[in-house]
């Protein structure tokens, strides 16, 4: 039986420029062959390679002398032929995975994809059942040959007699880098539906490529794919449902027969996440994709966001578009995320990680965007319960009302929903009285607050609900937490806590009072101490 070693001896003449290798014995350590030649001051043929880790010695330069030119530093070195794999077919990484002894980290890498991009363990094979599978390949439904140094495809006939029932092939991390290959592939497996191809260095030929037809499910993460190359690959995508880009480096999506990408008409996902888009009017572009549910924006330079003027558009946007991730962007005006509200369909946003809804940065706490965002049901992963969402718009609107005072029409402009949800809710303009503070009005003023004592340094401590004024500052409650508590020697930090949220919002300015701090009745404020 043929060696994992045997498969993948190279020779010297094996070699060129721009190829991508693995270090013998590591298929994780993956580089470009930038140079092949001899190397002055040393013996023989050397292959200069930069390494996509950067884990090298030199940038392409020894001893004064340069051969070629690395990127970074210390992101080359020199290796003797020996040293390097050039890399195996799709079938010779078959066998080595499912017909050779498995280590334990080979055998958790054995798992096919779900529907939706998930890992589920390959049961097939394991110590135990190696040999019942050697004749059994035509009966695997997924497999993953992920870090195997998988370069070319081999012949299309032998992979369709060997695999005719794959539909699942993951090939995450090989050096694979020619679309043919891609082709091939997918030529000689008519039932596949779902490919990853994830750190896999692509090259800019995608012309001829017409065997992707079949595939619901295509992950090109970390591939140097730009738009461009996505448009001359639609054609072959026609089945197409979720299609994932993250990582490469986008930052125009350029369509090349008018002014919105057409076609993908079966398009539910797409993941542009780790992108460099900054322009919401990029995004604007694939606006008019009838079928698109769920579009991934985290990771990319947005700052902001707006709903397109009527003769903008030749059909409103984003007509089905149920869950936009914009987490971690560069949003910083209110307006962004008010203008989410146009979006008819959008019920699931994330946007945490954004100035404007981090509150560690000045941004907006969970009730807030809550109160602003009218339709939205999940928000940053959880859901809005109806009791919380009730809660979170009469805490808003008191936030507002406590405000120095505005007109209207600027009330209007930086809260648009505020005069809606004052009226759905019935809160009564708060008039001056003129008669003395008796009880009724003292007790009018109050809210109930759940105080929990969270400090490692105290005992367990139950918690304890208390009715207070809405005017009392965060300093008062400070105070009050140390008799409350009974405790010594002891400086309170306080955080409010909001449903729904891992995050708790800090209350730090100790003159505010609890009202202008958002807290309401039935709130609960987290007492934890200040090192």
């Amino acid at each position: 039986m043929q060696t994992s070693s045997d498969l993948e001896t190279p020779k010297q003449c094996d070699f060129k420029i721009g190829q991508r290798v693995h270090w013998a014995g590591d298929y994780r350590r993956i580089g470009t062959v930038k140079y092949v030649g001899q190397v002055e001051g040393y013996s023989g043929i050397w292959i200069g390679v930069e390494w996509d880790n950067c884990d090298g010695k030199h940038d392409g330069s020894v001893n004064g002398v340069r051969y070629f030119n690395a990127q970074f530093p210390k992101s080359a070195s020199f290796a003797r032929p020996h040293n390097l794999s050039t890399g195996v077919s799709l079938l010779q990484a078959l066998i080595i995975r499912y017909r050779t002894s498995s280590t334990k980290e080979e055998l958790d890498e054995m798992y096919v994809l779900s529907a939706s991009h998930k890992r589920v363990n390959v049961q097939l094979v394991g110590t135990d059942k190696i040999e019942d599978i050697l004749g059994r390949f035509e009966e695997l439904p997924g497999a993953s040959l992920s870090y195997l140094g998988v370069s070319s495809s081999g012949d299309p006939l032998e992979i369709s007699k060997t695999l005719p029932n794959l539909k699942e092939l993951d090939l995450t991390g090989n050096l694979l880098s020619e679309w043919q290959d891609i082709d091939a592939i997918c030529s000689g497996l008519p039932a596949l539906t779902a490919l990853n191809l994830t750190n896999n260095r692509m090259s800019n030929d995608v012309a001829g490529i017409s065997h992707l037809r079949n595939l619901r499910l295509l992950v090109l993460n970390n591939v140097s794919i730009n738009w461009s190359q996505v448009e001359v690959l639609k054609d072959s995508l026609q089945a197409i449902e979720e299609l994932h880009l993250m990582g490469n480096k986008i930052r125009e999506i350029t369509p090349t027969s008018s002014q919105f990408v057409q076609g993908f008409c079966s398009l539910r996902v797409l993941n542009l996440e780790d992108n460099y888009i900054a322009d919401w009017g990029e995004i604007l572009k694939i606006s008019q994709l009838k079928c698109l549910e769920q579009l991934h924006l985290n990771k990319n330079n947005i700052e902001f966001i707006w709903y397109p003027a009527t003769d903008e558009v030749p059909y409103k946007p984003f007509q089905n578009l149920r869950c936009l991730l914009i987490g971690s962007n560069k949003i910083e005006d209110l307006a962004s995320i008010d203008a989410l509200n146009s979006y008819p369909a959008l019920v699931d946003i994330r946007c945490s990680e954004n100035p404007a809804t981090d509150p560690n940065r000045g941004g907006m706490g969970r009730f807030a965007l809550i109160a602003r965002l009218a339709k939205v049901k999940i928000l940053n992963g959880s859901e809005i319960t109806p009791r919380e969402r009730k809660e979170s718009e009469i805490r808003y609107v008191r936030q507002v009302m406590s405000q120095p005072h505005q007109n209207l029409e600027e009330i209007k402009r930086l809260h648009p929903r505020f005069t809606e949800l004052k009226a759905f809710h019935g809160i009564e303009d708060e008039r001056p009285s003129n008669g003395p503070a008796g009880p009724q009005k003292m007790a009018s003023g109050l809210i109930t607050v759940t105080l929990k004592c969270i400090a490692p340094s105290i005992c367990e401590k139950a918690p304890i609900t208390k009715k207070l004024p809405a005017t009392t500052t965060v300093g008062k409650l400070k105070t009050l937490c140390l008799s409350f508590f009974k405790l010594k020697f002891f400086k309170p930090r306080l955080y409010l806590q909001e449903e729904g949220s891992p995050l708790h919002m800090l209350l730090d300015d100790d003159m505010t009072s609890l009202n202008d701090a958002g807290v309401c009745n039935q709130s609960t404020i987290l007492v934890d101490e200040e090192y």
